[in-house]
């Protein structure tokens, strides 16, 4: 790396380097290629970390520049990127852009790659438009920064991230905005991209260690490298310097100083044999030689002070309103996200935009700005570019910032005027001052003020009061903010007594009411259009089973005898969720045979630690996945690291995998991240959950009944006619077996028993949380077993354990039943179920569960049973 020219004097020329006048009194030094000197000046700022300000010539942030330079250049390194991806990894890649002052850059990054969509960072929050992510830049005048993608999924790839920033100094920044979305959504591949790569020796190995830290491939991607050699006591000096020339105690040498708000920084004396900055080199297009870089600092001679307009809100009359015509639902950047698609359309709308500038622009006008607004870096570079190509005039770009810096009048410092004003987007963080800087003084004959529509307040009018001041020609373009549509609002979730029978802070039914839709199928006629295809199981309802006397007994006789070990279970896995879970957790649990399960866990919490949990029922359809509506739901209302999804016990594990690939699915598609597919159950025989109160496959009353154990709710239902893009799944209350219901009869009979249990959920829980409770899957493997043995060949036709089974008598066309050898009183309802219905019940010596349900293959009425008998219905 060779040493940078740092006295004062450009290699090659006489032209004074916008560095030298930090560098002689601080002792600055910039190593590295000898391009540095071209790119870079230096100046210093009010910043209790850093007191130098690296600027850079060809950003068009600070420094007037010809806009094909500052476009050529992002658009160059975009090009470099491409090369080393190569195709198939660009059109995966998105471009994330930093703000405030790489929003530009990093979209003209994009342009060069041609098929990355692009998203930047930004200070601004928008109402209705979640934040996908955020991170902290620690070295800058406003840290936070905010992520808001319009579709969330822009994140939520596997493709390369690109990461822009103006310059790559310490590293920092890049490693906490890929810490933070490699967290969220991990990938494998990374290229941090930037003008100049400025990172100590002791900087530059940390990319690596981190690359390898996180298991990806990082790149770099830079137009020169050098780094900052810094004197001892540098930062103190330069507080002190920039103390000195604030106060106006500047000795000898010092020019000017930065000014009081509203004021531009003063000229005491003429600047010395400036004259008219060279013209910039009109020829440049896209992509230019990056050593082709025009005057840095096109000051002319000083001009005129002119008064500013008095009152709060006037406007100078010789500001001219522009209507560009941007095209209508076109973003104005990359706040929401930039796609290719969009570039396409704004490209076509250029020239007509270009035109109506020029049109507006006053007759023999040679030198025009255009002045960009904070973030709003792109369109106006845009429209700069394109005005350059059709004017006569030399055209410069730059923006306004957020960003205080010294301003000193000397050839040999980078900033040398600055205006300030008061800022004008209404910001979340309150009122402030914003600068403009080395426009006061430049001599230009017009300067255009492109900005937002949403900085279009009267507060702007001090901004083009001061611009008033320093040409003759003010001209204001406004493009209109983007702002995403918001999705239609989600309505509340329905409780009892109006949907349910439970009491309504005991659950809240995200779920819409269908209980005037007819919905009801015989089981024969389901049964058959599931099995061909022709419906989905959650398209219609299965009549109502209604239990005769016989058989409501049996329940009741089940639920005197099981709801010790019932609240046993209940407590121990309500503790395991606090104690691994979250502290506060947000119940959710599965509709409907799960809601019971989570009223439960609800009452234990309040009665042990007097918790008060939210608790809700979503509905989740096997193939279909979970109601991604509840989610979002869910999202907005409660940090979905404290939601547990809970059920009342496992068989298989088909729902905890639909679960968990849901989960995933609704990751992508949303970007919301943080659910934890984790169910957790009662009760888990086919070993498919960490969270459990126990894995024996006992009879859990609820699972005897219907809605009447379930708060008088119908399964769900998901039916493309009745259930909308925005629209929670459906259910129904059957308000007319009110009669027989005896959902807060089971409730309260095993929440009764909790006191009794307490003692003993203590020691269970403590033995749970000390044991090795990976899920082994073995229900799975006995599944596929039994589907291949009795010749089904579908594991979704075989239901194990006792719940499922009872649901296969109760709702489908049972084939027979498979009972584990010598299963006592858990049995009984399903014996008598199987008789009422004519099915065979097989004992079985070797079982992992007491009991195992085929439903019947192949099924169309008439089909016959496995011994050859029509099968009663």
């Amino acid at each position: 790396m060779n040493k940078a020219v740092n006295d004062g004097v450009r290699p090659g020329n006489n032209e004074v380097w916008s560095g030298s006048w930090v560098a002689e009194r601080l002792g600055v030094e910039l190593l590295g290629d000898p391009e540095l000197t071209d790119l870079l000046g230096l100046a210093l700022r009010r910043n209790p970390k850093r007191a130098h300000l690296l600027v850079s010539n060809v950003l068009g942030k600070h420094v007037p520049q010809s806009p094909s330079v500052v476009y050529g250049y992002g658009f160059t390194l975009g090009r470099r990127v491409r090369e080393l991806l190569g195709t198939e990894e660009s059109r995966r890649a998105v471009v994330l852009g930093y703000a405030e002052t790489a929003t530009g850059l990093g979209h003209a990054v994009a342009d060069g790659i041609a098929v990355a969509p692009y998203l930047h960072s930004t200070r601004r929050p928008v109402a209705g438009v979640a934040t996908a992510g955020g991170f902290e830049e620690s070295h800058s005048h406003a840290t936070s920064h905010l992520l808001l993608p319009e579709n969330p999924a822009l994140l939520a790839g596997e493709g390369p991230l690109v990461l822009v920033d103006d310059e790559f100094s310490t590293g920092n920044t890049v490693l906490n905005t890929i810490r933070d979305l490699h967290a969220r959504y991990p990938r494998d591949r990374y290229v941090v991209v930037a003008l100049v790569d400025m990172r100590s020796a002791a900087d530059a190995g940390r990319l690596d260690e981190f690359a390898a830290e996180i298991g990806a491939r990082v790149d770099l991607v830079a137009a020169a490298s050098g780094t900052v050699r810094l004197p001892a006591g540098v930062l103190e000096k330069g507080q002190e310097l920039v103390a000195r020339y604030e106060s106006g105690g500047a000795g000898a040498g010092g020019l000017s100083s930065a000014a009081p708000s509203g004021l531009v920084a003063p000229f005491p004396a003429p600047l010395k044999d400036e004259g008219d900055a060279a013209e910039p080199d009109l020829s440049t297009e896209v992509g230019p030689s990056l050593e082709t870089v025009p005057n840095p600092n096109p000051l002319g001679a000083r001009g005129t002070a002119r008064p500013a307009p008095t009152g709060p809100h006037s406007t100078p009359n010789r500001t001219t309103r522009v209507e560009l015509r941007w095209p209508r639902n076109l973003p104005d950047g990359g706040r929401h996200g930039f796609t290719p698609q969009h570039r396409i359309r704004l490209e076509r709308a250029l020239p007509a935009m270009a035109a109506r500038l020029a049109d507006a622009l006053p007759e023999g006008a040679h030198r025009v700005h255009i002045l960009g607004f904070e973030e709003l870096m792109y369109a106006p570079l845009r429209l700069a570019r394109e005005l350059e190509q059709v004017v006569d005039a030399g055209v410069t770009y730059s923006t306004t910032t957020r960003s205080p810096v010294l301003a000193v009048d000397d050839p040999g410092y980078a900033i040398r005027t600055r205006i300030s004003f008061p800022a004008h987007d209404n910001p979340a963080d309150g009122p402030g001052e914003r600068y403009a800087y080395n426009i006061a003084g430049a001599g230009f004959d017009a300067v255009v003020a492109v900005i937002d529509s949403r900085a279009d307040t009267p507060e702007l009018h001090g901004l083009l009061a001061q611009l008033a001041a320093h040409t003759p020609h003010v001209i204001l373009a406004v493009v209109p903010s983007y702002v995403p549509e918001r999705p239609p609002m989600l309505p509340e979730p329905l409780r009892g007594p109006a949907f349910s029978s439970y009491a309504p802070e005991e659950v809240g039914w995200l779920l819409q009411d269908l209980s005037d839709v007819t919905l009801e199928a015989p089981t024969e006629e389901r049964e058959e259009a599931i099995q061909s295809g022709g419906a989905h199981y959650a398209e219609s309802l299965p009549v109502e089973y209604q239990p005769s006397e016989q058989y409501q007994q049996l329940f009741h006789t089940a639920l005197d005898e099981a709801a010790d070990r019932l609240a046993l279970a209940v407590g121990a896995v309500t503790e395991l969720v606090l104690a691994e879970r979250s502290p506060h957790p947000v119940l959710v649990s599965l509709a409907r045979a799960g809601t019971p399960v989570g009223v439960l866990m609800r009452r234990w919490a309040q009665h042990r630690h007097g918790l008060d949990l939210p608790h809700y029922a979503v509905s989740i359809v096997r193939g279909r996945g979970i109601d991604a509506n509840a989610l979002r739901y869910l999202a907005a209302h409660h940090d979905p690291a404290d939601v547990v999804f809970v059920d009342g016990w496992t068989g298989k594990g088909a729902i905890t995998r639909e679960l968990t690939d849901a989960v995933r699915e609704f990751e992508e598609s949303d970007g919301i991240t943080g659910f934890d597919p984790e169910i957790a159950v009662l009760a888990d025989p086919g070993s498919c959950v960490r969270t459990y109160g126990t894995r024996e496959d006992f009879l859990i009353p609820s699972a005897c009944l219907n809605s009447t154990v379930s708060g008088l709710i119908s399964r769900t239902v998901l039916r493309s006619d009745l259930v909308g893009p925005h629209d929670f799944h459906g259910a129904k209350f059957y308000r007319e077996l009110a009669g027989v219901d005896v959902s807060v009869d089971f409730l309260d009979a095993v929440a009764a028993r909790f006191p009794e249990v307490s003692d003993a959920v203590t020691v269970l829980a403590k033995e749970l949380l000390a044991a090795d409770r990976t899920p082994t899957w073995e229900g799975w493997a006995a599944v596929e077993r039994i589907s291949e043995e009795y010749g089904i060949h579908d594991v979704n036709l075989v239901k194990p354990g006792v719940g499922e089974t009872t649901r296969v008598l109760l709702r489908r066309v049972p084939w027979k039943i498979l009972a584990r050898a010598g299963a006592g009183a858990d049995l009984d309802h399903v014996r008598l179920l199987a008789e009422q219905r004519g099915v065979p019940v097989e004992e079985v010596a070797e079982l992992p569960y007491t009991c195992v349900g085929l439903i019947h293959p192949k099924y169309t009425r008439g089909a016959t049973g496995a011994d050859g008998k029509a099968v009663a219905v």
